[in-house]
């Protein structure tokens, strides 16, 4: 009796011995950098119909005025409210990188998954197009297509595309090269699925780790690359203005340190920041960092 008493204990002692699994806690650093891109993700979509005054309407007589009730970040040059025209811009900051990055991502990830998977010419010709666009400096790139061709939306769009794709395809094309060893890629082609399949289903998975760090990266390069073309006057045009531009047309009042010129910057500065650290988050996930 006192053996069978023994032995029904034996598992709950067990038991009570095993360590107790640790609790996944995120860092400071990824909830803050989650936060930030949130809020100007939200910015972007919404902040225009938030924006309390219409953000080409002069409503002030006062040029580059403080704080105040009526203007909580101040006025801009010709006394326009600047929180109207920075909840206005960020979707053009917001919205032409993450349609410039999305491009540029899948055009590096497709023209990378093509070339391992195709002929050995195929992967030769791609590479050299490739390496010919990424010797290009960037914005030498944009300066060169914006003289030719002129500002627009969409030409700013395809500049950011050029200068990041290539980028984009190395990276994609390094890791198809490791994948495309793997035995569960031999055993697909030895069933005889096709190219796509074997992309989509085998390949592509077992990448998205590194790729969606490269995106964060690369839209984090696109914000800097369009609000530096702002910034010279050759990136979003009149009567439309990104972050960049305000910065531009309000740089006369930089050394009375008005809010004109300083929230504009101090708004492109949290949003890459928030960015870099919800991509150092990512990646320390995909290494097993948390």
């Amino acid at each position: 009796m006192s053996q069978d008493n023994a032995t029904s204990q034996r598992p709950a002692e067990d038991t009570l011995r095993q360590p107790k699994k640790k609790s996944v806690r995120r860092p400071v650093s990824a909830m803050i950098g989650a936060f930030l891109v949130l809020f100007w993700l939200f910015v972007a979509t919404f902040g225009n119909f938030l924006a309390p005054f219409d953000p080409s309407d002069m409503v002030s007589q006062d040029i580059f005025a403080s704080y105040s009730r009526t203007h909580m970040l101040g006025t801009d040059f010709l006394g326009r409210d600047m929180l109207s025209r920075i909840l206005d811009g960020a979707r053009y900051s917001v919205g032409l990188a993450l349609i410039s990055t999305v491009l540029a991502c899948l055009t590096g990830v497709t023209l990378g998954l093509l070339a391992v998977l195709s002929n050995t010419w195929v992967d030769e010709a791609v590479s050299r197009i490739m390496d010919a666009l990424i010797s290009m400096p960037s914005k030498m790139l944009a300066l060169v297509l914006v003289s030719v061709f002129g500002s627009s939306v969409p030409l700013l769009i395809i500049m950011a595309v050029l200068a990041y794709s290539p980028g984009c395809f190395r990276i994609c094309r390094s890791l198809a090269l490791n994948i495309a060893q793997m035995e569960y890629v031999l055993v697909a082609r030895s069933r005889g699925e096709s190219r796509f399949y074997i992309a989509a289903r085998e390949m592509l998975p077992n990448m998205m780790g590194p790729i969606l760090s490269d995106f964060g990266m690369r839209f984090v390069f696109s914000v800097l690359l369009l609000s530096g073309m702002s910034f010279l006057g050759l990136g979003v045009q009149l009567p439309a203005a990104d972050l960049g531009s305000l910065v531009r047309e309000n740089i006369s009042g930089l050394s009375q340190g008005v809010p004109a010129v300083l929230w504009p910057a101090i708004s492109l500065g949290t949003l890459t920041i928030g960015v870099n650290l919800l991509i150092d988050s990512l990646s320390a996930r995909h290494r097993g960092g948390f």
